[in-house]
């Protein structure tokens, strides 16, 4: 199996700087910052062999436009349910929020990883988050979300 690494990424928020700036890395290159293989085959974890590679999951960003009851928590919270059940996920969580006028904001915390959701009802748009590992199948949410919110394009 390949060695999988870490990478710091971001701003060093005492410098101001970015690591990459103060290791000099040009743009698309990583310097590894750890040689310990975090894809050990003993471990556990819900990394997804496939290919001879792993991944930490699959991550979908799903659009719904066009869609209705995008302003409805309940709404929102069935939807992140049927999603759960046709992924074959396992849920841990559920908040949602609801802003004034319009809005949901909302997030589904799952074993296997999460669902979140951001919503603009007064044009019918809703941005879905969806990161699933293990055995789990997050592309099944696509269809669930068009159905919920009789979404015209997803």
């Amino acid at each position: 199996m390949s060695q999988a690494h870490l990478f710091q990424l971001g701003m060093d928020l005492e410098t101001g700087t970015t690591h990459a700036e103060e290791t000099g890395i040009e743009r698309g290159h990583l310097k590894v910052v750890t040689d310990r293989d975090v894809l050990d085959a003993s471990r556990d974890d819900h990394f997804i062999r496939r290919d001879g590679k792993v991944y930490a999951g699959t991550h979908l960003i799903i659009e719904v436009i066009g869609g209705r009851g995008l302003d409805d928590e309940d709404r929102i919270r069935d939807a992140f349910h049927d999603c759960i059940d046709a992924c074959g996920a396992t849920l841990l969580h559920i908040h949602t929020h609801k802003f004034s006028p319009q809005g949901v904001s909302g997030v589904a915390v799952l074993a296997e990883s999460h669902i979140s959701v951001h919503t603009w009802p007064e044009i019918g748009y809703g941005a879905f988050d969806v990161f699933m590992c293990g055995d789990a199948q997050p592309w099944k949410a696509v269809e669930v979300l068009r159905r919920a919110f009789d979404a015209r394009e997803v």
